[in-house]
């Protein structure tokens, strides 16, 4: 049977201290059309020889100085690669202790010594082919893991890119812009990371604080946008916004939306238990909320609206701090204390333009 291109070019690399033997196998194997054979009568010199020249096939001697065959698998094991090459044993022994050893430490086959021509030939062709497919399998789930990669990474591009326009959405229908959202999102992801979360737990919650007011889209403009004291009565509607955000982000598997969720249902609690939707009280409140409540009160009370003007820095840090323990977690403020050079620096990057007000 002809070769094709791929057993032409497999390199095959032979180890055994008899010179004899190698220049046989050589003989027999290059006869077949193998143009890439590496003999090597020397065991110590096979690792070397292995990552240099990463062979498809290993034929291997048992009985030699220095290394024997069992010490050379030992080494080639310790590698944990994941495409180490079949290796077929040469060898003269018969004993199944011999053979269940040589198996345990990676062999796949036997080649029995004097050699026989059609058997070696037919061995070494079993074994290329062995490889080759483990080659193309491995090729293709490397392939299948990175299309998955790549199409998680674009799911999560994409509702990355809904929450935010959702963000602005919500935020433009209560007269205020989309540096609103850049603002509190990185505020809250600052104090995360401040709090101790790791770098994805903060890239989560810089990419679902957006979604805080969502539900403020099922509230009736003439509420919403009302530039005077609302009523109780209107009040009472307004505060469903919380819930009607929760509604709308229910029901998605993803970390994303999960959290989103949460930061919509719980931002407007308060550590007193006097907040809403629920009156939640304490660490009932999750700390997602409880840090965007910071987050968000503080760039709100900074920022101009068409029915106020913006409060000094000074003056809402102060109320920050004055309702530590009722407002707001206490802990939380402390860690906004502490990163106010870094939420100042943000505020100072996106502030607001005449036409954007």
């Amino acid at each position: 049977m002809p070769l094709t291109s791929y057993f032409h070019q497999a390199r095959i690399l032979m180890i055994d201290d008899e010179p004899v033997n190698l220049k046989l196998l050589q003989k027999m194997l290059s006869a077949q059309g193998y143009q890439s054979l590496i003999s090597i009568t020397d065991p110590r010199q096979v690792l070397e020889a292995y990552q240099a020249e990463r062979p498809s096939l290993i034929l291997l001697d048992i009985n030699m100085p220095h290394l024997d065959g069992f010490q050379v698998m030992e080494q080639l094991k310790a590698l944990e690669d994941p495409l180490l090459p079949p290796i077929v044993i040469l060898t003269a022994q018969h004993s199944q202790d011999y053979l269940l050893r040589a198996l345990s430490l990676g062999a796949r086959d036997f080649l029995t010594k004097p050699f026989d021509r059609t058997e070696l030939l037919m061995r070494v062709r079993n074994q290329l082919e062995v490889h080759q497919a483990q080659l193309l399998l491995h090729d293709q789930k490397r392939y299948l893991e990175q299309e998955v990669k790549r199409r998680t990474a674009e799911l999560h591009q994409t509702r990355k890119e809904v929450i935010r326009r959702l963000g602005r959405a919500a935020e433009f229908r209560d007269n205020e812009t989309g540096f609103h959202i850049v603002r509190m999102s990185k505020y809250s992801a600052i104090l995360a990371q401040s709090l101790g979360w790791n770098a994805e737990e903060c890239d989560l919650l810089l990419n679902a604080s957006p979604m805080h007011d969502i539900g403020k889209i099922g509230i009736p403009d003439h509420i919403l946008q009302k530039p005077g004291k609302l009523t109780t009565e209107e009040w009472q509607i307004m505060q469903q916004h919380a819930e009607i955000g929760a509604t709308l982000l229910a029901d998605d598997p993803s970390s994303l939306f999960q959290l989103a969720q949460e930061v919509a249902a719980t931002h407007h609690e308060k550590f007193n238990g006097q907040g809403y939707p629920k009156g939640l009280k304490g660490e009932e409140i999750p700390l997602s909320g409880r840090i965007v409540a910071v987050a968000d009160v503080f760039d709100a009370l900074t920022s101009t609206r068409p029915y106020k003007k913006a409060w000094s820095n000074e003056k809402a840090i102060a109320l920050i701090q004055n309702e530590a323990g009722a407002h707001f977690d206490p802990e939380v403020v402390k860690h906004f204390m502490h990163c106010l050079p870094e939420i100042l620096a943000v505020q100072a990057q996106y502030q607001e333009t005449a036409s954007a007000l």
